[in-house]
């Protein structure tokens, strides 16, 4: 957005996200563009709690307005009320001092900087590097629904500049880096009043200048939430102090506190001050044939990647630091790589580096390189591995840190084992990694030593691995190797194993699931899924046995929607996206519960994550979706096993199948009456199938509902490992919800033999840690589904065993006092009658609400039917002055054809004018020519004569040669010369007159050939008028009609 002082200002912030990293200015001309990129590990939940203090505290509007122009509270924060007008309703102001409390003072800090803080609106601002402006009037604060709009920005700043009636006098400190706060002080004691942390501020704007609002400035920021957004407007007394303030704020996002200026005195070292340790993790990716990249798994037992041969691969590398002071990774400048073990550094292979950078939330730096397998320097690691054997691998990364004066190098010595390209068909569920532990050790250097002109603090000492160092401990201490040479001859466990007699639970969306399946099985159900595509509506016959052995994980996504029915369920896609965008009443139970919901998964453990996300919008659409029984608690672990199969919307689709098609949401309605009914039958089908086990249960005093209440509930999905997980939803989708009494009789029985020896709380116990833990196993795991899948349980006897529970409980009402049943109905009443009571007061504030939409959308209507009124007496205006146009064309168009009416009269006219004098022409030429062949007739028959004259003269005949060519004759004789002048004076006389006449014919033939060009020259010129005339619109139009008058004519006769 450009301000009046021609500078731009553009502040983006991530909205669930509370720390600031860095800044970027680019500059573009005279514009400058503020990029603000604000990651964090904060949650929007975090964000809340933090500030809903200070938001849902009336005294703060009290403070300035009074309780005379309080008005109503919306969204949590208070506002003022504003007069009914005529005309557009105003934009909501909030005419308040932004006023903090500690305690929200307290947790900003907090949120943006690791570091305690004690500051409240009451103490002094502590010493920072900021920029501190005095004689500045606060006039108060608004919301927006565009914080980045400049055109509400400056609306709000008019607005607020005319209609403030208590400006507040105060100082404004604005930081000069990213990491830090702008304040509001007491411009007498300096204290400080509220303050805004930069990562918060979104927009900067000036009124334009030659306007009222030329000395005022404001800023937006994210208030409450993402969703909420206030201005904050500022008027200077020094109008030119403006600009100024708006630099400074330009300054704040361009630098970041992390680096170090060249004049800073190093603080003194700690013993371990100068060593700066880093996590390096090593990625594998390989071309899976549909155009991306996929991670390779690693082999579990020997910490190998599992390679695939001729395969295009990528290598990603993963820089963090994790201790001390952090250092600015400013490029990488080389990625090597090369088979083999301690190899020498020439032996290393440069690779194409595709891209460089911090990841998306600033913790780590990430470097991605392209690796051809196919070339000679690799063959070595693209030849097949025997099976029970493998090679190593050398990677390294060189870095340019900006403090340290050197390259730094990080090598990492990785297992690899080239399988057969038959031998994987998918990639496991979650992605594997190799990683290490880099120790750099630092020595600080002196200003001398320094480079001019340069940021570089440091200098390499050394830099070891963890491996190294391990290895340089085991060197150094061979006692303690050879005491534990036995234990070491022990294969180690997996790293996510743990021993089975840790009292420490397992995490929910603990195990990896593994995409890896037989070629036979997936044709088998490539085959049944074509046809049953075919038809949706029917299940194919062999289904059941196949869901029994368990669906591909690869397949899971698409299996369950078709067994959930979901295949066509575009109405529930477009509700749920509709329905996030509602306020739930049992959001902080489901913000609760996101952050407990498979904390052993990598795509749920991140607070604020992408899995987080999705799993919130997915509990809190739900929440609103079923209002009877809304969010209930444990509903979040059973989204989160659908969200790793599909899409948010899919996820929904299925989730809400599960739960009113195969009965859940029946566990959790009148206060859980059904879900004590299964709690009852399982204790029955234990007496049948483990009596001896039910009996000791009867002994100790331990029911049901103590132990299997999440086993129902959440349908296994808390507690135990997800490969079983997984399974359990295959068997739920294919044959319904009485498959949980399957399952919890196989967990029972194979786990009779140590419940039996255990007491009420061994067994409680035992329930919560062993048995979960004891089906990481994979194999475990398939013996206890194979159990499951055995026992026949039959919907017959389920119901039996309802109808047997229903009348033991009409049996107890029976047997109750009068009062104790009359006090249960009367309580049953009550809270039915507080929930029809809370449903008649929704409907009551819906029924308003309604009644208010309806209202605008009347007004709206009538404002659009008066705008269309408007623009149908313009359109009836413009049609008349159409008709005019049109017969304004009409008469213009008659003059045109009698126009070209009497051109054409004109035309043929000339036509036969051109043709009379073609006619002449060649009249003339005609004549000429035969005058011509006359003359020359003529010519030539007096020269025949004169020749016939000269040769019948005897003295002539001397003279002339046949040819008619004058003789060269001797010199005559004395005596005749007088006859011989006079002969040839005639003679001389004749020839004259005869060359004369011939001149004369020539020049007459000449004459007649001019002519004869001047004729055809008019004659060019008239054909191509006639033919020009011929081409003109008219005369196509008169020839067409001509044509068609011909035709019909013909036609006629």
């Amino acid at each position: 957005m450009r301000s009046a002082s021609g500078v731009w200002f553009v502040f983006t912030a991530a909205p669930l996200l509370a720390n600031v990293h860095r800044c970027y200015v680019k500059p573009l001309r005279n514009k400058t563009l503020l990029w603000k990129q604000i990651v964090g590990n904060g949650s929007e939940q975090q964000l809340q709690q933090e500030l809903e203090d200070v938001l849902m505290d009336p005294s703060v509007t009290e403070l300035v307005c009074g309780p005379d122009h309080l008005g109503g509270v919306e969204h949590g924060y208070p506002t003022t009320a504003v007069p009914p007008r005529s005309g557009p309703v105003p934009p909501k102001l909030e005419i308040v001092l932004p006023i903090q409390g500690a305690k929200e003072s307290e947790l900003n800090e907090r949120s943006y900087r690791d570091e305690p803080s004690d500051l409240s609106p009451g103490t002094p601002v502590p010493d920072e590097d900021s920029v501190v402006f005095s004689k500045l009037t606060y006039l108060g604060c608004a919301s927006v629904n565009a914080p980045r709009s400049e055109v509400e920005a400056l609306r709000m700043v008019s607005i607020l500049r005319s209609q403030c009636q208590m400006p507040l006098d105060v100082t404004l400190s604005v930081p000069g880096v990213s990491e830090g706060t702008v304040r509001l002080l007491d411009p007498q004691t300096s204290t400080e009043i509220a303050n805004y942390p930069i990562y918060k501020i979104l927009f900067c704007v000036r009124g334009h200048d030659s306007t009222p609002e030329s000395d005022c400035f404001a800023f937006t920021e994210s208030h409450y939430n993402s969703e909420i957004f206030r201005i904050h407007v500022f008027r200077c007394e020094i109008q030119e102090a403006v600009s100024r303030i708006l630099y400074s704020f330009a300054t704040a996002f361009r630098r970041s506190a992390n680096k170090v200026p060249l004049a800073a005195k190093a603080p003194p070292l700690t013993p371990d001050s100068d060593v700066f340790s880093f996590t390096v993790s090593l990625e594998i990716k390989e071309d899976d044939g549909k155009g991306t990249f996929s991670a390779v798994s690693k082999d579990k037992d020997r910490q190998s990647f599992k390679l695939r041969p001729g395969m295009d691969k990528k290598i990603v590398i993963y820089v963090q630091q994790t201790s001390n002071k952090e250092l600015a990774i400013e490029r990488c400048f080389g990625l090597l790589l090369s088979p083999g073990k301690n190899v020498k550094n020439s032996d290393m292979h440069l690779l194409d580096l595709e891209s460089m950078g911090k990841s998306s939330d600033g913790k780590s730096y990430i470097i991605t390189g392209s690796w051809n397998p196919n070339t000679p320097q690799f063959q070595a690691v693209n030849e097949e591995t025997a099976k029970d054997k493998f090679m190593y691998m050398t990677t390294a990364v060189d870095l340019v840190i900006t403090e340290v004066e050197e390259p730094v190098r990080f090598l990492l010595e990785t297992r690899v084992r080239v399988c057969s390209p038959n031998d994987r068909l998918f990639w496991p569920f979650s992605k594997r990694s190799y990683t290490e532990t880099f120790y750099l050790k630092l020595r600080p250097m002196e200003n001398k030593e320094r480079k001019s002109n340069s940021d570089t603090l440091y200098e390499v000492v050394s830099l070891e691995s963890e491996t190294e160092r391990e290895r340089r401990k085991t060197t150094a201490s061979p006692g303690i190797l050879s005491s534990g040479s036995h234990s070491s001859m022990v294969p180690s466990p997996p790293e996510d194993d743990e021993e089975e007699d840790n009292d420490e639970p397992l995490l929910s969306g603990s195990g990896d699931v593994s995409k890896e399946c037989g070629e036979k099985i997936l044709e088998t159900w490539g085959d049944l899924l074509s046809k049953w595509h075919l038809n949706l509506a029917v299940r194919p016959k062999p289904l059941p046995a196949l869901v029994r052995s368990g669906v591909p994980e690869a397949l899971r996504g698409e299996v369950w929607q078709l067994l959930a029915g979901c295949h066509n369920n575009d109405h529930l896609v477009e509700e749920y996206r509709t329905l996030i965008t509602k306020e739930s009443p049992q959001d902080s139970a489901i913000t609760r519960d996101i952050n407990r919901t498979f904390p052993a998964h990598d795509y749920f453990k991140d607070t604020g994550g992408d899995g987080q996300d999705s799993l919130y919008k997915i509990c809190k659409a739900y929440s609103v979706y079923d209002e009877e029984i809304g969010y209930c608690q444990g509903q979040s672990f059973l989204a989160a096993v659908l969200l790793l199969h599909m899409p948010e919307e899919q996820a929904f689709s299925v989730l809400v199948k599960i739960m009113f098609e195969y009965g859940l949401r029946e566990l959790f309605k009148q206060n859980f009456e059904d879900l004590h009914c299964k709690f009852f039958q399982l204790e029955r089908l234990m007496q049948e199938y483990i009596p001896d086990l039910y009996a000791h249960f009867l002994n100790v005093g331990l029911e049901a509902h103590m132990y299997a209440s999440q086993w129902f509930l959440t349908l296994f999905t808390a507690k135990f490992p997800l490969y079983m997980v997984f399974h359990i939803i295959d068997l739920l989708l294919c044959e319904g919800i009485s498959v949980i009494f399957n399952v919890a009789l196989a967990l029972l029985k194979t786990s009779k033999d140590d419940l039996l020896q255990m007491d009420f709380e061994g067994a409680l116990k035992f329930f919560r840690v062993p048995v979960p833990k004891r089906y990481r196993s994979e194999e475990n795991a398939k013996k206890l589904m194979e159990l499951a899948c055995s026992m026949k349980i039959s919907q017959k006897k389920l119901k039996k065993y309802e109808k047997e529970y229903h009348t033991i409980r009409e049996q107890q009402e029976q047997q109750e006092a009068p009062i104790e049943r009359y006090e249960r109905e009367n309580r049953r009443l009550q809270e039915a009658n507080m929930r029809l009571e809370q449903e008649n007061d929704d409907l009551a504030h819906e029924l308003v609400s309604s009644k208010i939409a309806l209202r605008k959308d009347l007004d709206n209507a009538e404002e659009k039917s008066d705008a269309l009124n408007k623009e149908l007496l313009i359109t009836k205006q413009k049609l008349v002055e159409s008709e005019d146009e049109k017969r304004r064309l009409e008469e213009e168009s008659a003059q045109l054809k009698e126009m070209c009416r009497r051109e054409l009269d004109k035309s043929e006219s000339e036509i036969k004018k051109n043709s009379s004098i073609i006619g002449e022409y060649k009249q003339i030429c005609s004549q000429l020519s035969e005058r011509l062949e006359r003359q020359q007739t003529a010519n030539k028959g007096e020269l025949e004569k004169i020749r016939m004259k000269v040769e019948g003269c005897e003295k002539c005949s001397i003279l002339f040669s046949k040819e008619g060519r004058l003789k060269v004759l001797s010199a005559p004789k004395e005596g005749s010369e007088e006859d011989t002048d006079e002969e040839k004076a005639v003679l001389k006389n004749q020839l004259r007159e005869m060359e004369l006449e011939l001149a004369q014919t020539k020049l007459q033939l000449v004459e007649a050939e001019c002519k004869i060009q001047d004729l055809e020259h008019h004659l060019g010129l008239a054909l191509n008028e006639v033919q020009a005339a011929k081409k003109t619109w008219f005369n196509r139009t008169l020839s067409s009609i001509k044509t068609v008058t011909g035709a019909q004519g013909k036609e006629s006769v």
